[in-house]
């Protein structure tokens, strides 16, 4: 078992409070906090994405479970992710924001906004929804509507 595997074993549980309180913690014991404006925080939280975004900049399509990758850049994957989490995690504290609800709260919106079932699938050329007409309806979602809008574009063009 690789040095990741090991710890997240004996993290699996955590909790997005536990993060919580620890990223208050870590600030308050530096004095930090003064720094923590929810606008810093944003800032440095789009610096992560964009380190973790690097680590694949010139990989290509990557599958799933990252077979042929040294231990060395999965290590490295995780600390990146990981930054963005703690990042995500205190700036939604800083604004009052409870992450968790608010992400279960989002999954039960996209739900009804994109039901599950053969009637709206997601294909090569953007989602595909239709009812027992064929037709797609109006509530299918926001993808539906841009690739409803980026054909009419195309036709306009021709």
């Amino acid at each position: 078992m690789n040095a990741v595997a090991s710890e997240e074993a004996g993290a699996a549980a955590v909790t997005l409070e536990e993060l919580r309180k620890k990223m208050a913690d870590f600030a308050r014991e530096r004095d930090w906090e003064q720094y923590h404006s929810p606008r810093n925080l944003l800032l440095a939280l789009v610096g992560e994405v964009g380190e973790l975004s690097e680590i694949f900049q010139w990989k290509g399509e990557v599958p799933k479970g990252l077979p042929g990758w040294e231990e060395r850049e999965t290590e490295h994957l995780g600390e990146e992710l990981a930054d963005v989490l703690l990042y995500l995690v205190r700036l939604s504290d800083m604004c009052g924001v409870d992450l968790g609800k608010a992400a279960l709260h989002k999954i039960d919106l996209n739900a009804r906004k994109y039901p599950a079932g053969p009637g709206c699938r997601p294909s090569k050329k953007g989602a595909h929804c239709s009812d027992d007409t064929g037709d797609r309806p109006d509530d299918c979602g926001d993808v539906v509507a841009a690739v409803h809008t980026n054909e009419i574009k195309k036709e306009h063009a021709s």
